[in-house]
């Protein structure tokens, strides 16, 4: 036997010859079909396509880049996935897509052996990534309203603590709240959480104007001011009946803040009448304004039969002008307020005379002269204007000689003593008196004569007026009584007023000397 035929002989051992390698299989026709199958089993994302034709590591890099897109999309997010990893991951589709076309189209598969039905399980397997993205928006929308909510709700705890502090401090906080409220409205409108704007605003309103509910009404306008404007701020919001909520608290507040102003004294009552009868003019709030007022009016004239008629005088003064100050819509109610004001002032200025004597029965003689000489000024021909200007004198005798002012003067004049006045002075004097009679009169001055120093007023024995001058003279009749002198030089002369006390007694003719002294220096 040859050794080609049945192989050689080693050691006693036929060794068979090797087999033959089979042929290499022909490469399969083209087929549009299997690569249409292909490349849609691929834009799946799983990289089935890649499966079917046995490109195990293509099919792997489908799965990483889906999984990373999974890793950056979820959870889902209301600003959804970045558009940048979209854009990638869609040109990624389109490669590998693109690709399993290329090797499908020569490559048999390794199933299902007919590629029409490879190719509807593709497009039955596209329903997945489709329903993938169904399931992902609807997760996104989900996550985008409970951002909304948490937003709503980050937005009523704003409010509700707020609602622990002052309106001045919290206002910030509110229109925050407001903010919130009125953006979810106008940009969120079908969103569960704008659902419930509506309830959050009763609740807001309540917060807002919690002060109105305690009583504080002082404390109550300012915040009921301010939801007046929060319709004009949520236009997209329907507040309903919550509109017209603070009209009649706020003019409640307006009134009575207004009215214990005008009670105990505050500033601020004629500017809140103000605006309570220019905002509300018809309610029933402002139509009880002007009989406040003509109550407080008629309570200060009262006081100027009081025990303190110049604080009523003050009070009234006062009073008038602030009336003057009430904006009012109605011209009834502005006519009436200025009667009003006309009356405080009237009343006022009648009340000048009865503020003067009770300074003078008081000893506050200074003041008693200036309001005597003011309302002798004012009211020329009132019938007490005469007496009014004996007290201003016997005021003015009072402040050098006190015991003057013991007694408030008379109208009564004259008297059955005469009395010569004399002027041992260098300047013009007014000689004043006050005792039984009260009256004034002006002596020209001395030519001749000197003021006297303080020294020889002290000296034992002193005596103006000495005989041997002319001086300037006027007589006039006094009753019996004590009748008290003050000298005072007139114009901007520096010396010193001189005083005498005389007792009058009839029988007697008396004779006063009016000097004036200057000091040391």
């Amino acid at each position: 036997m040859s050794g080609d035929q049945y192989g050689r002989y080693d050691q006693g051992f036929v060794v068979p010859p090797m087999p033959a390698a089979p042929p290499p299989a022909p490469p399969a026709p083209a087929d549009g079909v299997r690569a249409v199958a292909v490349a849609v089993l691929n834009l799946s994302g799983l990289g089935l396509g890649y499966a079917l034709v046995r490109r195990w590591i293509l099919m792997l890099l489908c799965l990483v880049a889906t999984a990373v897109l999974l890793l950056v999309a979820l959870p889902a997010d209301p600003d959804g996935v970045p558009v940048f990893a979209l854009i990638l991951y869609v040109l990624f589709l389109v490669a590998v897509a693109a690709h399993g076309a290329f090797v499908g189209l020569r490559t048999r598969l390794a199933w299902p052996p007919s590629a029409p039905l490879a190719l509807v399980l593709g497009l039955v397997l596209l329903v997945a990534p489709a329903g993938g993205v169904v399931a992902y928006d609807s997760a996104r929308d989900e996550a985008t309203q409970q951002m909304l909510l948490d937003r709503l709700d980050e937005a009523d705890r704003l409010v509700e603590a707020a609602g622990d502090r002052a309106f001045n401090s919290a206002q910030s906080d509110y229109r925050e709240a407001l903010e919130v409220y009125e953006n979810l409205s106008a940009d969120h409108p079908d969103s569960r959480a704008a659902a419930k704007v509506p309830a959050r605003m009763k609740t807001y309103y309540a917060t807002v104007g919690a002060v109105y509910d305690k009583g504080d009404y002082c404390e109550a306008v300012a915040p009921l001011t301010y939801l007046r404007t929060v319709p004009k701020k949520m236009p997209e919001t329907d507040l309903s009946d919550l509109k017209d909520w603070p009209d009649d608290r706020l003019a409640t507040s307006l009134y009575e803040c207004a009215s214990d102003g005008l009670t105990s004294g505050q500033s601020t009552w004629p500017t809140q009448f103000g605006e309570l009868l220019t905002t509300f003019p018809d309610s029933a709030q402002a139509a009880k304004v002007e009989p406040a007022v003509g109550s407080a009016v008629a309570a200060k004239v009262k006081g100027l039969n009081g025990s303190d008629p110049c604080t009523a005088v003050d009070q009234l003064k006062l009073l008038g002008s602030q009336i003057e100050g009430i904006d009012a819509e109605d011209a009834s109610v502005t006519q009436a307020l200025a009667k009003d004001a006309d009356r405080a002032a009237s009343n006022a200025d009648t009340g000048t005379y009865k503020c003067g004597v009770d300074q003078y029965k008081d000893g506050d003689f200074e003041s008693a002269q200036t309001t005597m000489e003011e309302y002798v000024s004012a009211h020329k021909s009132a019938k007490n204007a005469a007496l009014a200007k004996k007290i201003a004198i016997a005021a003015e005798v009072a402040q050098t000689v006190p015991a003057a002012g013991k007694k408030l003067p008379t109208m009564r004049t004259g008297g059955s003593i005469s009395v010569t006045v004399q002027n041992d002075s260098p300047e013009d004097i007014t000689v004043m008196y006050t005792g039984p009679v009260t009256g004034s009169f002006t002596l020209k001055a001395c030519g001749s004569c000197e003021a006297y120093d303080l020294l020889q007023t002290a000296t034992r024995g002193f005596k103006p007026c000495p005989a041997g001058t002319n001086y300037p003279e006027r007589t006039i009749s006094l009753p019996v009584g004590t009748t008290y002198f003050v000298h005072k030089p007139n114009g901007d002369s520096l010396s010193t007023p001189a005083s005498d006390t005389a007792k009058l007694e009839s029988g007697y003719i008396y004779t006063e000397c009016a000097y004036t002294t200057r000091s040391l220096s």
